[in-house]
């Protein structure tokens, strides 16, 4: 009987794993599809699109299917605070869409894995918290491979490069921040309940930046969905992909561990670069390869080394 449960919960798990993996590079695929592909040149609108589903999905998730338990805001200050990370978070989610529309899918993945460099960087200047030296130096690979892959990239574009370093670093920003502002046990809320008061908070914020920023934006969708007629489709099934990603990011790590999603996050990386090499055909060249080796090497080795010197 143990056997059968075992084997019930690795098949679980390993679904789990599968359908986080297409979520997350589903969404990264459709972003740059919509956004380069389809001549649908709104980033901010897109975001906001994103947004609008997490917060109705959060909501029945949450309140209906209680997924888990509903959490409330306990005070004035605690909703300023997630008002801040919303904030961030927008930036990040609106800078890496931007980003797609100017650079490959292999580039703004290869610049993402950036992210633990910024978040060491932001949690010694915000808290303090020093690392081991080694641990440290495992970041020079991390930025050294990021510097190869830019002189190698064929399709190398500074605004793109530019927006995707502060997507980068906001969503580090962003974790680190996180960590400050909930760190009181009455205050910490899990990352579904989070996101349920971030999301809306976040479609009030990107509704007048979209309405100065992509004034035509409704116009121009409304002509585009006449000569692609999927367009509304795509739009809608990215926007719930993008909670979707969320959700398994959330049940994966309760299943397993964050160790675990961490290896997996590395590994997820590499597979969007091949799949999207495959798809969208983006010219690679042996330099940017090598550079992404680098910096994926350089991600697993400090992740290593902290948890050594933990």
């Amino acid at each position: 009987m143990s056997t059968t449960q075992s084997e019930k919960q690795a098949l679980f798990i390993t679904s789990l794993i599968i359908f986080w993996y297409s979520s997350n590079i589903g969404v990264l695929l459709l972003n740059k599809l919509l956004l380069s592909n389809y001549g649908f040149s709104f980033p901010i609108f897109l975001t906001m699109c994103h947004m609008s589903a997490c917060a109705v999905l959060s909501y029945v998730s949450i309140v209906f299917l209680k997924i888990v338990p509903y959490q409330r805001i306990k005070s004035r200050s605690q909703l300023l605070r997630i008002s801040t990370l919303s904030i961030v978070f927008c930036g990040s989610v609106v800078g890496g869409n931007i980003s797609l529309r100017y650079l490959p899918v292999s580039f703004n993945q290869a610049v993402g894995a950036t992210t633990p460099f910024f978040t060491a960087l932001f949690a010694y200047l915000m808290t303090m918290k020093r690392e081991a030296w080694l641990t440290y130096g495992c970041l020079v690979p991390v930025v050294a491979g990021v510097v190869i892959a830019s002189g190698g990239e064929p399709n190398f574009h500074l605004y793109g490069f530019i927006m995707c370093i502060g997507a980068t670093a906001a969503r580090a920003f962003k974790s680190v921040l996180q960590g400050v502002l909930l760190s009181s046990e009455g205050e910490r809320l899990n990352s579904m309940n989070l996101l349920l008061y971030m999301s809306p908070i976040a479609v009030l914020v990107l509704l007048p930046v979209t309405l100065v920023m992509e004034p035509n934006v409704i116009d121009v969708t409304a002509t585009l969905a006449t000569e692609h007629r999927y367009l509304g489709l795509l739009i809608l099934v990215n926007s719930t992909m993008a909670y979707g990603a969320n959700l398994l990011n959330f049940l994966v790590t309760r299943h397993t561990s964050a160790l675990t999603l961490q290896v997996l996050g590395n590994a997820k990386g590499a597979v969007a670069v091949v799949i999207s090499i495959l798809i969208f055909r983006n010219p690679v060249t042996f330099i940017g390869i090598a550079g992404y080796t680098i910096t994926v090497m350089g991600v697993v080795a400090y992740g290593e080394a902290k948890r050594r010197y933990k």
